[in-house]
């Protein structure tokens, strides 16, 4: 895939795709992660004479125009963290972006108005699209966190214009690749969450491509009652045992080891500090609720994990939100940040839950990398292809 540093843009407009759909309160952004990511990339183009025009969605304004969904206050919180004005279009298509366009010399930078203010966006108008691309020479997609949509600003600007990958793009994609499509083996697989049915393309992709998938969370509960367990009142789902057991199958003929828990932490009520009792799998009370694996099998999970190459990670093992349920996932993401810190392991992790996991636990800067996408990652980890990638592949 070709990146944006491999072209001359000196001079030339550089519409880029970004995502800086960010939390905010008050017109204030309370996370700036995405932001943080996005700023390598900008950077870069202003460094080297980029005419920079940003696009972005923000919120779900359903092709309206939403004031309380602009762009403005995200505009001013990046320009601060850039150290650099932005110039900013109240609309992403028609006059408002042209005259910000024409007002940029090289190494300027513009916003364009949220592009979810028009149908065009999500219906992958190529009429839109058109629109979006007379305002640029060069089109860059800096946001793999919406390339699993086929909009007008992800998927049908790749066609009009010459298009390249973003840094932040770039890096995500290498080390997904690195994870799943070109690994050093042996790989692990955790996969932690609270339902299998949601998560059933996932569990199937992987049980072909890893050499071991670690079930953790509310589906073990799932696969533990498939197999004969007595889960008491856990989160589970009977319904799904079929399913469960044609992925085991699955996973049995790609010579893939499922590890499941084999002790458990068990209270009987889902609240902080809840009272709670470590159990063999065998012994768990009917009016237990399994909220986390046990001592025996983090044991068991860090000695597996010592012989791997490679972590892919998505979902906790436990209620890691409610103390003192998240024992177990903090206590092997520390060991698989330790493993990569000393240069044993890669580890890739992404998800929402996951990242919010992995910084209770303290280990998201020890980490080889981790992916603040949510949907797309999953999608990636289906194995299914996602537009915003295959547009830029195919311009390749």
């Amino acid at each position: 895939m070709k990146s944006i540093e491999d072209v001359d843009v000196e001079g030339k407009r550089v519409m880029v795709r970004a995502d800086l759909n960010v939390p905010m309160k008050d017109g204030v952004v309370t996370d700036a992660t995405r932001i943080e990511r996005f700023l390598p990339t900008v950077k870069n183009l202003t460094e080297r004479g980029a005419k920079v025009i940003i696009l972005s969605h923000f919120g779900r304004p359903k092709g309206q125009v939403e004031p309380s969904f602009s762009l403005y206050p995200v505009t001013k919180d990046l320009a601060t963290r850039l150290k650099h004005n932005i110039v900013f279009a109240e609309n992403a298509i028609g006059n408002p972006a042209k005259n910000a366009v024409a007002r940029l010399k090289n190494g300027d930078v513009a916003m364009f108005e949220n592009v979810r203010f028009h149908p065009g966006e999500e219906a992958d108008d190529e009429e839109f699209a058109e629109q979006l691309a007379a305002n640029a020479d060069i089109y860059c997609n800096d946001a793999f966190s919406c390339s699993h949509r086929a909009h007008a600003s992800t998927h049908g600007l790749a066609k009009k214009l010459p298009a390249y990958a973003g840094l932040s793009m770039k890096k995500e994609l290498d080390a997904l690749n690195m994870a799943l499509s070109d690994p050093e083996r042996p790989v692990a697989a955790v996969v932690g969450g609270a339902k299998v049915s949601t998560k059933i393309p996932v569990l199937t992709n992987l049980a072909k491509r890893v050499d071991l998938l670690i079930i953790g969370g509310g589906m073990a509960n799932t696969f533990l009652h498939a197999q004969g367990v007595k889960v008491g009142k856990s989160l589970c789902e009977p319904d799904f045992a079929s399913t469960v057991k044609e992925i085991t199958e699955e996973a049995e003929k790609s010579g893939c080891r499922i590890l499941l828990p084999i002790d458990v932490v068990v209270a009987e009520e889902f609240a902080e500090n809840a009272p709670n009792q470590v159990y063999e799998l065998d012994q768990v009370p009917e009016n237990g609720m399994i909220l986390d694996c046990g001592p025996k099998s983090v044991a068991m999970l860090k000695e597996e994990l010592n012989k791997c190459k490679t972590v892919l990670w998505n979902g906790p093992l436990g209620a890691f939100e409610v103390k003192p349920f998240g024992e177990a996932t903090f206590a092997l993401a520390q060991e698989a940040a330790r493993l990569t810190k000393e240069g044993k392991l890669v580890s890739v992790a992404g998800g929402g839950d996951t990242v919010a996991a992995l910084n209770a636990a303290g280990v998201s800067d020890d980490f080889t990398y981790v992916s603040t996408a949510g949907g797309a990652f999953l999608e990636w980890l289906e194995g299914r292809e996602l537009p915003g990638v295959a547009a830029l592949e195919a311009n390749s």
